[in-house]
């Protein structure tokens, strides 16, 4: 099996292509990413294309993670927050492809994304997952303190709600600040 490689992902058709099929899997299987199931592949590709577009501009950066040629997973990170979060940035959308998860590809894709953030000048990293089958163990695995639990915060993607749990970590030069 070839070496893991995390790129930043810019619009083509067949990037396009796999990133709508990951998260057409993702939310069948129940994963809340702001979308219900059953998902349209054009909705899918009409959220990748604007997103990828996004992150042309800089306001964004999707990043892929690929094994043999086949994207096994991506985060995002957004970067275009208001003019008095100069310091933060957030994580969105992290998805493993079903056949690669339990093999260190989410961990990659976050330490990746923060690494990317620490480049980008950020001190402050934050993200939401769902309560119920979230990603709350990984979180916390990579250093995330849990600020709390906003209930009934989304519809599942197969219906009925779900809470949200906030996270928050210090990076790059704001937790050195604290050592």
């Amino acid at each position: 099996m070839n070496a893991l490689e995390i790129q930043a992902l810019a619009e083509d058709a067949a990037t396009v292509a796999m990133l709508a099929d990951l998260l057409i899997e993702t939310v069948a299987a129940g994963g809340s990413v702001s979308f219900m199931h059953p998902l349209s592949p054009e909705a899918a590709r009409d959220f990748w294309r604007k997103s990828l577009a996004a992150a042309a501009r800089g306001e964004r950066a999707v990043l892929g993670a690929w094994r043999d040629g086949v994207l096994a997973g991506t985060v995002t990170l957004l970067l275009d927050l208001p003019p008095n979060q100069p310091h933060r940035a957030e994580i969105a959308k992290l998805m493993t492809g079903r056949g690669y998860r339990g093999k260190g590809i989410a961990i990659s894709l976050m330490q990746a994304a923060e690494e990317l953030a620490v480049e980008k000048g950020r001190t402050l990293l934050v993200l939401d997952t769902a309560s119920e089958e979230g990603a709350a163990g990984l979180y916390e695995k990579l250093g995330f303190t849990l600020t709390g639990e906003i209930p009934d915060f989304a519809l599942k993607p197969h219906g009925g709600l779900t809470g949200t749990l906030i996270y928050w970590k210090r990076i790059g030069a704001g937790a050195r600040a604290l050592s």
